[in-house]
């Protein structure tokens, strides 16, 4: 049987934090899998504003660690995404294809996560 997509109110609570909108924006917007390293690299550029390589190496792992450690598990639980954790990867699944018009509209009035969000 295949899990139930998330609720409306389900959605609000993963975008909750923008690391997350920004992660479930680049998923929609690439539809593709991707690294933590490359979900890194989106989310400096879009929050941060900077370079990769001028942002200080504490910045880019805690980025890292925090994706690895708390966002993508959180996702995977959700339903949205497959994460293998040993080789960090993350994959978008039917669930997110399936709330995307709701997350959409989410991710419209944040402009660090508004599209084209790429990598």
């Amino acid at each position: 049987m295949g899990r139930e997509a998330p609720t409306f109110d389900d959605i609000l609570d993963l975008c909750a934090d923008g690391r997350r909108r920004i992660v479930l924006g680049v998923l929609v917007t690439q539809e593709r899998s991707l690294t933590i390293d490359d979900l890194t690299k989106t989310i400096v550029k879009h929050n941060h504003h900077e370079p990769l390589t001028e942002l200080s190496g504490e910045t880019l792992a805690q980025i890292k660690a925090e994706l690895h450690h708390r966002h993508a598990p959180r996702l995977a639980d959700a339903g949205v995404i497959k994460y293998d954790r040993e080789r960090q990867f993350v994959e978008p699944t039917d669930q997110l294809a399936q709330v995307e018009a709701q997350l959409s509209e989410i991710l419209d009035v944040d402009p660090a996560a508004a599209p084209p969000l790429d990598l």
